[in-house]
């Protein structure tokens, strides 16, 4: 069932989340007064900030991810000398970070690309930046072995 309201531009958004939220019986009007009444409306750079935040956040646990798991290959590199001074763990994952943040700054400004010039851009970038980087702080946890 639908509502009916007079579309402005005031409450465009109201139409589209009264009907999403109408109950044939009165309690959906109280639903609606409630709870579905429209989100408080952002700008394009309001919502590129909350990006930017959002990846300096991502970031800010990826990096000390990345402290804990270099240490620890490190440690182990340390202890095994069966190969004549090691793996060659640390070195390795060095090596790996390295072409990791070339792989993620360049996949997202491809998928930027996508809106390049216009103002979802950067919001798009960033947004690809923080899933990345999310994806590697699990990646760098898994490499912590339990043996």
């Amino acid at each position: 069932m639908n509502v009916h309201l007079a579309t402005t531009p005031a409450n465009a958004g109201v139409q589209l989340r009264a009907a999403r939220c109408w109950t044939p019986a009165f309690a959906g009007v109280v639903v609606f007064l409630l709870g579905c009444a429209p989100a408080i409306a952002q700008t394009q750079s309001q919502m590129n900030a909350g990006a930017g935040n959002d990846l300096r956040a991502a970031d800010a646990t990826m990096t000390a991810q990345w402290k804990r798991t270099y240490a620890a290959m490190k440690r182990r590199d340390a202890q095994d000398t069966s190969r004549g001074g090691g793996f060659g763990y640390a070195a390795a994952l060095l090596e790996s970070q390295r072409a990791w943040l070339k792989f993620r700054d360049t996949q997202c400004v491809i998928e930027g690309g996508e809106f390049a010039g216009g103002s979802l851009q950067p919001m798009v970038r960033g947004n690809c930046l923080t899933r990345l980087t999310r994806e590697r702080t699990k990646q760098l946890e898994n490499l912590l072995w339990k043996r």
